[in-house]
């Protein structure tokens, strides 16, 4: 029996928290659905045919850096603000922000918040299936949209490159907590992108992003959380680095991190797909 969730506007709400603030005139909701090829999902198309009240759709693809040949990216500052004044996006909001898988993409529009300065925003645990699931209200209009100013200030701590994560992996000065399943961060699979080495960083623990998550897809309690890193070999004492196939599912061990009260994480953007590209870069297996 899990414990309830405790609702923190920062990290993580549930259905019934959002349910009970959904007129506030302050909350913008976002619908960050995104999917891999494999999953044959279209995401726009989804939020078109249905999505919760009021949310506005994030294009994670888009609102990235296109300029750098590494997917979604994070978008430089000006970039950022550009796209949330124009969804309507800014200083004195909550932001809530959900996918339609339950627990997947949403938390990589919840570290960029976090990566812009913005700490009010939290996912929505469980995602669109847990609300869909509770029989609550779906609509399929977008939002009357008002511009609202944003103010930004970037937090470099909380993004890593590759010359950063190398020097972390070669010395040993923070735990790499790759979020890929096993059987790719063992290098025994292709990668789905291709051109990719198979295999891990050296010394990276594997923390598969499903392990973190109940079978409905909510996020487990925090003594489950401690229970999974701890098993996976992570040190919840040193400094943590996130990584997975491209950045995204690398941002749930971070909220699960955050969940915990591990707060000197950061999360490493380029991921596999930029360090199963280079050569120079060693890679483990098994």
């Amino acid at each position: 029996m899990t414990s309830p969730l405790k609702d923190d506007p920062k990290t993580l709400v549930s259905t019934d928290w959002l349910a009970a603030h959904l007129r506030d005139p302050d909350l913008r909701v976002l619908d960050a659905s995104w999917y891999l090829p494999a999953m044959n999902r279209d995401a726009k198309a989804e939020y078109a045919a249905g999505h919760i009240p009021g949310a506005r759709f994030f294009d994670i693809d888009e609102i990235s850096d296109l300029r750098s040949d590494l997917p979604h990216m994070a978008p430089p500052v000006e970039k950022f603000i550009a796209r949330m004044r124009a969804m309507g996006v800014g200083d004195g909001h909550q932001v809530v922000v959900y996918d339609g898988q339950g627990l997947f993409s949403a938390a990589r529009v919840w570290w960029l918040f976090r990566l812009m300065g913005k700490t009010d925003i939290a996912v929505l645990d469980g995602g669109l299936p847990k609300w869909k699931a509770e029989g609550r209200d779906l609509e399929d209009m977008p939002p009357i949209v008002r511009d609202r100013h944003m103010t930004v200030s970037r937090q470099a701590g909380l993004v890593k490159d590759v010359t950063q994560v190398a020097h972390a992996s070669k010395l040993g000065l923070a735990e790499i907590i790759d979020a890929r399943p096993a059987p790719r961060f063992r290098g025994e699979v292709d990668e789905p992108r291709p051109g990719l080495r198979a295999g891990h960083i050296p010394g990276a623990r594997n923390v598969p992003f499903a392990e973190v998550l109940n079978p409905d897809g909510t996020l487990k309690d925090v003594a489950a959380l401690r229970a999974v890193f701890e098993g996976a070999g992570v040190d919840l004492a040193k400094p943590a680095i996130t990584t997975c196939g491209s950045g995204v599912t690398a941002a749930v061990l971070a909220l699960a991190l955050e969940r915990l009260g591990h707060r000197n994480w950061a999360l490493y953007d380029g991921s596999w797909a930029e360090w199963g590209m280079y050569e120079d870069l060693k890679v483990a297996k098994g």
